[in-house]
């Protein structure tokens, strides 16, 4: 199986491939189109500041390539916040494959919410063998509110997208890559469907 991790300098790729070979298998760190069209699975990573981001995905190209991929796509943290429609950090415009938009946690929280929080409602063959109200590792400032494509939900303040999946797409809030057990039972899940 060929493991596309989408490298654009904007993701914390070193963690996610150390994850990915405690699994058995290997992932090619590329921001090459063809290459990336050629993977059986995609991880589209990201940390730090979204309209920073979507400019190098865009000096690249991948702005473009990531939306018309037809193998299963997943997106992590800030990968998943820019494949929605628009994120109020940076008033960034979106890759639009999430039909929802990403906001900024109020100020009656402490931001961002740094450490192990719990996933539920879960509804979706990537989380097969993980447990409602499973802890997940999580580092951020803006979340994605609850919408049709929501395949889990997390408590901060409200309830939230944790997840999301829309036809080969999948998006998680958390790092799988981070947390544990459960994390990598769920980046397994991802690398086996079909």
């Amino acid at each position: 199986m060929k493991i596309v991790i989408i490298d654009y300098g904007a993701g914390n790729i070193q963690s996610i491939q150390f994850a990915v070979k405690r699994l058995g298998l290997n992932a090619v760190l590329s921001n090459d189109p063809e290459e990336i069209r050629s993977a059986d699975k995609v991880i589209f990573p990201g940390v730090g500041e979204a309209s920073s981001a979507m400019n190098k995905l865009k000096a690249s190209g991948l702005d473009s390539l990531i939306p018309q991929l037809k193998q299963p796509v997943l997106g992590i943290c800030l990968g998943m916040q820019l494949m929605c429609n628009w994120s109020e950090e940076g008033d960034t415009q979106g890759l639009g494959i999430f039909d929802v938009d990403v906001v900024k946690f109020s100020t009656r929280v402490k931001v961002p919410q740094i450490g192990w929080n719990q996933i539920s409602d879960l509804c979706s063959p990537i989380f097969k063998g993980v447990k409602d109200y499973e802890y997940m590792y999580l580092v951020h400032s803006f979340y994605v509110k609850e919408c049709k494509e929501t395949i889990a939900t997390t408590s901060y303040e409200l309830e939230y997208s944790s997840a999301l999946q829309k036809d080969n797409f999948y998006g998680v809030q958390f790092h799988p890559e981070k947390s544990s057990s459960a994390g990598a039972k769920i980046l397994s899940n991802f690398f086996n469907l079909l």
